[in-house]
């Protein structure tokens, strides 16, 4: 494992999961969502894909997402190894409700001095109506990926409750 992709809906705990198996494994790991957002209000960053080009050609990286469109392929053509968080809604929903109430309460600033808002719950992007409306399409993609020839050389670890992927977890070196 050296060149990992940590999958799954919004609020899954991707990049938890993929933060610690950076430690574990001393891998670097490269958070998507602040490599795509550069900057306030939300401002795509105009380097994205070259920057996602020249990690994925670097011979270590976690990322903690199946990829955003334009990269997507490349990442899985790239990658040796996806851990899918492949967890039910009644799981995932609390988990991103949760941490996108702790975010707004809190102003707490991510990707590049991004905050979420009280506004953004109503927007259609916001990660609560994301994780929800999407759960089953991007489950339905990874698993399209996991099983197309072109990714077959992937190994895919596929992992259904926190549970699982916590034992996983504690068999990595440095565990």
């Amino acid at each position: 494992m050296q060149r990992i992709l940590v999958a799954g809906a919004t609020g899954s705990g991707k990049s938890t999961l993929a933060r610690a198996v950076s430690t574990r494994l001393e891998i670097p790991y490269h958070e998507m969502d602040e490599l795509y957002f550069a900057g306030p209000n939300w401002r795509e960053n105009p380097q994205f894909t070259s920057r996602i080009r020249e990690i994925a050609a670097s011979p270590t990286w976690i990322f903690d997402s199946f990829g955003y469109p334009e990269v997507r392929d490349l990442l899985w053509e790239r990658a040796d190894t996806v851990v899918w968080l492949d967890y039910p809604r009644r799981v995932v929903m609390p988990r991103v409700l949760r941490r996108s109430l702790r975010r707004t309460v809190l102003r707490e600033r991510l990707f590049n001095g991004n905050r979420e808002t009280l506004t953004d719950w109503f927007t259609r992007d916001h990660p609560a109506r994301t994780s929800w409306t999407q759960h089953g399409p991007r489950r339905a993609e990874i698993g399209a990926r996991a099983g197309d020839a072109r990714f077959a050389p992937l190994r895919t670890l596929r992992f259904t409750a926190p549970r699982a992927a916590a034992g996983w977890l504690r068999t990595l070196p440095g565990s």
